[in-house]
């Protein structure tokens, strides 16, 4: 089965239209090497499309010279694997620069900190990039898919189209053990595979709550400033997010230290051991999972450096605050039938002046419960912001 992901098409095309070249740099298995796919099946008719992989030897070595290789080019240029090649971002520059150019680039490749550091040094200005994620609710809701999968199984390809449950699981499985035996040395993680488990484990006992450096640092036996880079590696690679806090001055104290999350929910329930559906539903964590599967969904419509979190040590808190066409907005999420008001919001809205307070529940009902209160399903997400500000 293939999912179409239109929103992704359109933001690429959107890019190319600014920009010559656009970089996928995400984690392994997101369906970035399918998305190319139907990038090049979208190009008007008659545009040229040459296509190169750079784990096979001979696309290598014909990239070895690449203004003889790709100087001749027209139309779209699609570069595959391109870590396995980091000079090659040099060359491409004078390429793009030519008088009349017209070839456009569309570049994929696992995220590394030394790859996005050759892009941006080697092509600012001339690249636009797309964080892609696995699938997101309006990609899996436009083929009638069931929102509840996309949670348990989480959004990477091969986990969410597996046949059964338990395919799918054993996917996961897979997947985070060539991560942990494999990727992560490319990312520049350089403890064990082991106590980098132990680490992502962790992380995933503490999704949803603020960050404690100390505690981490004594689990992989680091010092804190070295299990903050695994963290930032880890949120670099779109493996965790990490939520900043928002402050400013009110008459309260406001915690300081940001929340942590696994981003893709089924290797979080991988993670945490949580096999089934029914299982979920009975763990202690089932409300910060779906906590973080809103806000993944939540993002994907919006700018990222335009969200943020915010709590108070008094008590008060808002999952999510956005900032869009200069207003407010809160996100507060319940994993809960009949959410109701609190005075956690009620502080939120009063102390953050919010046009608009959404309380995400796993109903199926929207209605308002203030005058800034609306109850909104998860379902309803895609509508209230479309992915990638569509």
């Amino acid at each position: 089965m293939l999912l179409p992901r239109p929103a992704a098409l359109g933001e690429i095309a959107a890019l190319h239209r600014i920009v010559p070249a656009v970089a996928l740099l995400d984690p392994r298995q997101c369906g970035k090497t399918t998305l190319a796919r139907m990038v090049a099946e979208a190009q008007p008719a008659g545009t040229a499309v040459a296509v190169f992989d750079l784990q096979r030897s001979a696309d290598s070595r014909r990239l070895g010279l690449p203004e003889r290789t790709l100087g001749p080019l027209s139309g779209l240029a699609v570069l595959d694997e391109v870590q396995h090649l980091p000079g090659l971002f040099a060359a491409l520059r004078p390429l793009m620069d030519r008088p009349g150019a017209k070839t456009k680039y569309l570049l994929l490749g696992s995220v590394s900190p030394t790859i996005v550091k050759g892009v941006s040094e080697s092509l600012a200005g001339r690249i636009g990039y797309l964080d892609l994620s696995g699938f997101v609710l309006g990609e899996v809701a436009g083929q009638g898919g069931d929102w509840t999968a996309l949670w348990e199984r989480g959004g990477l390809p091969l986990s969410y189209l597996a046949p059964n449950d338990g395919e799918s699981w054993k996917w996961r499985g897979i997947y985070l053990r060539s991560f942990l035996a494999r990727d992560h040395e490319s990312l520049g993680i350089t403890i064990p595979a082991a106590a980098l488990r132990r680490f992502w484990t962790m992380l995933a006992h503490y999704h949803g709550q603020t960050w404690n450096a100390a505690e981490f640092a004594r689990a992989v036996g680091s010092g804190p400033a070295a299990v903050r880079r695994y963290l930032d590696i880890l949120s670099g690679a779109f493996a965790v997010r990490v939520l900043a806090p928002w402050n400013e001055n009110l008459k309260k104290r406001q915690v300081r230290a940001p929340k942590v999350y696994v981003r893709d929910t089924g290797l979080l329930h991988s993670l945490l051991r949580i096999p089934s559906a029914e299982e979920l539903a009975g763990h202690p964590k089932v409300g910060a999972s779906f906590e973080g599967f809103v806000i993944e969904q939540v993002l994907a419509g919006v700018d990222e450096r335009d969200a943020w979190f915010w709590g108070t040590h008094g008590g008060a808190e808002l999952d999510l605050l956005l900032f869009r066409g200069g207003k407010r907005y809160g996100v507060e999420v319940k994993y809960t039938d009949a959410p109701r008001v609190t005075r956690s919001m009620r502080s939120a809205l009063a102390d953050l002046d919010l046009e608009r307070l959404y309380l995400v529940y796993p109903g199926e009902e929207r209605y308002d419960l203030d005058d800034r209160i609306e109850v909104l399903p998860v379902t309803d997400i895609p509508a209230l912001w479309p992915p990638y500000g569509g």
